[in-house]
């Protein structure tokens, strides 16, 4: 649809490299939110009417009874709100999937009621979603598989994030700051995601453990086949052809092991907070204030999207973020002085992992203009704490955390993030103006956030403006 320019509006999250494109060249409009509160703000008027609902189904009856397949996402919100509903009835999909889903639909306030889930397992739903007969004007018979394409496999760095990961879980638990039983998980999507639970998976002082997230990977049905989850409640399978035939071969097994809810209840906070949910996510950039970018590329280019993270990091237990130190090839760090974009502030953000180690800012107090001493000694610890993560790394822009000086105001580092981006847009072009710009910043980084901090940093972006003529390569 995106390549057929048929798509006008968006919301609240994708992950199709063609509709990305022309959400970033501004011909689709995007409005990027969390999961959690899509459906209501329908319900609540928020978008106006709705005229049409084109859902996917394997089974519908006479009396309106409709059974999803292997995602529920806003389905039955929008089913009861539009005025018109046209089912695609996916023969490809099994109507032996009746089961799997437990559709529990919210009143709108003040009429609102608590959401009987008390553990990942409950059920407090139907499995159907139910509408007036006379809405369905069409059924379109249709046999194909979902469009998943697997992701990538692990690599070092991935794999060593995921052990990090795996290794402060089981000191967490020797601590005593998580229960020996664990908590469930929620993970969000892509390699690095597959790369930590698959290291949970094998850690040995991990036990078997639940997953309440708005998503099941491949590598969660591996983990369930291992015995290594006992129970997943998710939004969507997201699984590859091959493995979603493996679940429908072994289809009862699976419906004793798998619930698939309503995107407002698989990511609503209030469950979240109440079971103790552990939130691991992938962040695109994060800051040494703690602070996390997760969907915008260098603070203008939208990635995915929000998505479900923060719907989990405000509300669990423990919000982890995981990413690879350096980015785009090992040119840039992922862990800058100030996020160029900010998602998830330092108020919510507790743990930071890349291949290089933990950054535990638990307890971390931030700068205090009272007391010079304090604010000192804690935003070095906080320094010292992100240095391990990111390195020795030698790559473009240089590591400004070495021997870094305690900023004395923020604006230091906004000067320092601005050069940074222009910098970058620079050495894209890859002209002999850049790389001579490139050994420039270099030799500037530490002055940046020295006494010469506005001197050095006006002549980077003068530079950069001359040599890059503001232009992305």
């Amino acid at each position: 649809m995106a390549q057929a320019d048929a798509i006008n509006f968006r919301a609240p999250y994708q992950t199709n490299k063609d509709l990305r494109e022309r959400i970033n060249a501004g011909t689709v409009k995007y409005i990027d939110m969390n999961l959690s509160v899509l459906a209501q703000e329908m319900r609540y008027g928020f978008y106006g009417k709705f005229n049409w609902a084109i859902v996917e189904a394997c089974d519908v009856s006479d009396d309106g009874e409709i059974v999803l397949t292997t995602s529920v996402g806003i389905a039955p919100t929008a089913l009861h709100l539009a005025e018109k509903i046209i089912i695609e009835l996916n023969e490809y999909h099994p109507a032996a999937l009746r089961g799997i889903h437990d559709i529990i639909e919210m009143d709108n306030p003040p009429f609102r009621k608590s959401i009987p889930i008390f553990k990942v397992s409950d059920r407090g739903g139907s499995q159907t979603v139910k509408v007036d007969p006379k809405k369905i004007v069409g059924i379109v018979k249709t046999n194909s598989h979902d469009e998943v394409a697997a992701f990538k496999p692990s690599d070092p760095i991935t794999h060593k994030i995921g052990e990090n990961v795996a290794n402060f879980f089981a000191a967490e638990m020797r601590a005593g700051r998580i229960p020996n039983t664990f908590l469930p998980l929620q993970s969000g999507v892509g390699n690095i995601a597959n790369a930590v639970l698959k290291a949970m998976g094998e850690h040995p002082e991990i036990p078997a453990f639940t997953m309440y997230s708005e998503v099941a990977q491949d590598s969660v049905i591996d983990l369930v086949d291992e015995g290594r989850i006992n129970f997943v409640s998710a939004t969507s399978l997201t699984i590859t052809p091959d493995k979603l035939q493996k679940v429908y071969s072994n289809l009862d097994y699976y419906k004793s092991k798998i619930v698939l809810r309503p995107q407002e209840i698989s990511n609503n906070p209030e469950v979240s907070r109440r079971i103790g949910i552990i939130s691991i996510n992938t962040a695109i950039e994060a800051d040494l204030f703690g602070n996390v970018n997760s969907t915008h590329i260098m603070g203008q280019k939208m990635m995915n999207g929000i998505g479900g993270s923060a719907d989990f990091t405000s509300s669990g237990y423990l919000s982890i973020f995981t990413t690879p130190s350096l980015a785009k090839g090992g040119l840039i760090s992922s862990f800058v002085p100030m996020c160029s974009h900010v998602d998830h502030t330092e108020h919510t953000v507790k743990i930071l992992v890349s291949e290089y180690g933990v950054a535990d800012l638990r307890g971390k107090t931030p700068m205090s203009a009272t007391d010079n001493r304090k604010r000192c000694s804690s935003r070095i610890q906080r320094l010292a704490e992100k240095i391990l993560i990111l390195g020795k790394t030698r790559a473009y822009p240089a590591n400004p955390c070495k021997s870094l000086r305690v900023p004395r105001s923020f604006c230091k580092l906004r000067r320092y993030a601005q050069s940074r981006i222009l910098i970058y847009r620079a050495y894209k072009n890859k002209s002999s103006e850049s790389e001579k710009l490139s050994e420039l910043f270099y030799a500037n980084t530490q002055e940046l956030l020295s006494k010469k901090t506005k001197k050095c940093a006006k002549i980077l972006r003068t530079l950069a403006i001359k040599y890059a003529h503001m232009q992305w390569a």
